[in-house]
């Protein structure tokens, strides 16, 4: 099999290691570095590929020694970028997020179309009220400390 830089291949993961995958296409092997697995954050490969899976890969580079440098989020179609940028984990189990109280993310409802202007008074709202209770909290932790120092 002839591989050329910009072909989209189907491969089988030969191996998976922490930084990258390992996939055989043809004759020859190639490499797809964590951050072509996906396009969101891939903190755990093997939550995304297992050895002898069939994957379509892009190739990106050949380097002079040979080394073929593949990439699976550039060989997906525009609809499948698409669709797993609304839904990341639609081939996984749910992983559990947890956010604190303090996170300031503001993700509107998908339902509405919110204007620029009305997603920023609204961010602005959630960030004044969380200000408040924090500036609350703080002058608790400072009124209790003075009290405890002998004068």
């Amino acid at each position: 099999m002839d591989v050329e830089v910009g072909s989209i291949i189907e491969g089988k993961v030969s191996g998976v290691t922490n930084f990258g995958v390992f996939v055989e296409i043809g004759e020859a092997t190639g490499m797809v570095h964590i951050s072509e697995v996906a396009r969101n954050y891939v903190k755990d490969i093997k939550e995304y590929v297992k050895v002898g899976q069939a994957v379509k890969v892009k190739v990106i580079s050949i380097s002079p020694e040979g080394k073929i440098s593949l990439s699976m989020k550039q060989a997906e179609e525009p609809e499948q970028r698409e669709e797993r940028r609304r839904n990341p984990r639609r081939d996984r189990e749910p992983a559990r997020i947890s956010r604190g109280a303090d996170s300031f993310e503001f993700r509107p409802k998908q339902q509405e179309s919110l204007s620029f202007e009305d997603m920023l008074s609204k961010f602005k709202q959630t960030s004044d009220e969380k200000l408040s209770g924090m500036k609350k909290t703080d002058g608790n932790r400072r009124t209790a400390q003075n009290r405890r120092k002998p004068q």
